[in-house]
């Protein structure tokens, strides 16, 4: 029987290379900026504590985190932790039947502001040919490469009114957490990111 998380979250046992990525299930992810360079700030020590100090654009990259389930409504927020120069989340997908179809239909304005092109193209696929075609070939609504397309865009288009050169990595990682003992080692992994800066591999 498939481990839960919380007593609600059922975790796959498919293998990667057949995991469709709109499934239910916990994914643990990793952004990094452009060049790992520090946009979002930087780890001081407070009577002997880390701490991380957050620059207007990180302030972003936190608050817009937090607000992705209001626009993608099927995802919960494991813990997460905005670094100087990368994120780490858990997004934990669980989607109810008609979801996305219900979504869609109460969309508001300032939500199509922060989805991706790909979503606004599926709202229009009735209108021409060749949205229907960018439909097809676009990243499935509700992926977890849609609501991070979605996130980088948001914090993108607000950093530029900071700073025109920030930038994101091209990609990101992902991890599928299939049991509950490797979700609960990431959580206290994420928990501890700030405390254990200098031993992360993204430190420089």
């Amino acid at each position: 029987m498939p481990d839960k998380f919380r007593n609600k979250y059922r975790i796959s046992s498919s293998r990667l290379k057949n995991w469709d990525y709109g499934k239910n299930g916990a994914y643990f992810i990793t952004i990094c900026t452009g060049n790992r360079e520090h946009f979002f700030g930087e780890i001081v020590s407070v009577n002997n504590d880390n701490e991380i100090q957050f620059t207007e654009i990180g302030q972003f990259a936190h608050q817009f985190w937090l607000e992705i389930p209001k626009h993608f409504p099927f995802v919960e927020l494991g813990n997460f932790q905005v670094m100087p120069n990368h994120i780490h989340g858990i997004l934990i997908i669980d989607k109810k039947d008609n979801v996305d179809a219900l979504r869609l239909q109460t969309l508001r304005v300032d939500d199509v502001q922060t989805l991706p092109v790909d979503d606004v193209q599926t709202l229009q696929c009735n209108v021409s040919t060749e949205n229907k075609k960018m439909a097809m070939i676009s990243p499935k609504s509700g992926s977890i490469s849609t609501i991070i397309r979605s996130y980088k865009s948001v914090v993108t288009k607000n950093s530029h009114h900071i700073d025109a050169k920030f930038k994101w990595q091209e990609r990101f990682h992902d991890h599928i957490i299939r049991t509950s003992d490797s979700f609960e080692r990431i959580q206290n992994y994420i928990e501890n990111n700030v405390a254990n800066w200098k031993e992360d591999k993204f430190f420089d």
